[in-house]
């Protein structure tokens, strides 16, 4: 069994969408949730769908050993960054080389970097007044959203769309597509 920990800042949606994916799955199974804020909906989705999670704080990145830990006592084999907002440290990119996946709401390079998720990509795409937008989903190295691109889905951008708009576009995308991108990266299909 291939055991996935899903990172997440705050509603959970993608989270949610992945375990619930995977509930039934023969050989995958989201087997924990990782978050870094105390009041994030994600906790409690993850409690009602009987998946374990644990909070980390800043001094997690300093008490290696400690995450490390944690995330073996889960059997942890994998990782995705569904909505988390930290960078990642290097002694888990160095714990878990090629075995970390982020989604990011923009087709990469554009739009990507530190201090852009959320609405500020979904911003920065209207203020460009680009024709289209979408996701990247590619492996996480050490800096933000650089790593190589596994997969990307398009959308349109319409002349009269909002942030809000484009936001539901961007994740209707994400709620399609990444539980399969996800599916077969764990499962070595992608030639990775």
């Amino acid at each position: 069994m291939i055991r996935i920990a899903v990172w997440a800042s705050g509603q959970g949606t993608n989270a949610e969408n992945l375990i619930r994916f995977f509930k039934s799955h023969p050989r995958i199974r989201v087997a924990l949730v990782v978050c870094n804020k105390a009041d994030a909906p994600v906790l409690g989705k993850a409690l009602a769908l009987k998946v374990p999670s644990i909070l980390i704080g800043k001094e997690s990145w300093r008490q290696e050993q400690d995450l490390l830990d944690q995330l073996k006592a889960f059997q942890i084999d994998a990782m995705v960054l569904a909505g988390f907002l930290w960078r990642i440290p290097e002694f888990l990119l160095r714990a878990y080389p090629q075995r970390i996946l982020n989604v990011h709401p923009s087709l990469l390079p554009d739009f990507g970097g530190k201090g852009m998720y959320g609405e500020r990509v979904h911003q920065a795409v209207l203020d460009a007044g680009r024709s289209e937008s979408g996701i990247t989903i590619h492996l996480v190295n050490e800096a933000y959203d650089e790593g190589a691109a596994i997969a990307s889905f398009r959308c349109p951008v319409h002349p009269e769309d909002t942030v809000h708009a484009l936001s539901e576009r961007i994740h209707r995308l994400e709620q399609t597509h990444l539980p399969a991108v996800v599916e077969q990266w764990a499962l070595g299909n992608l030639g990775l």
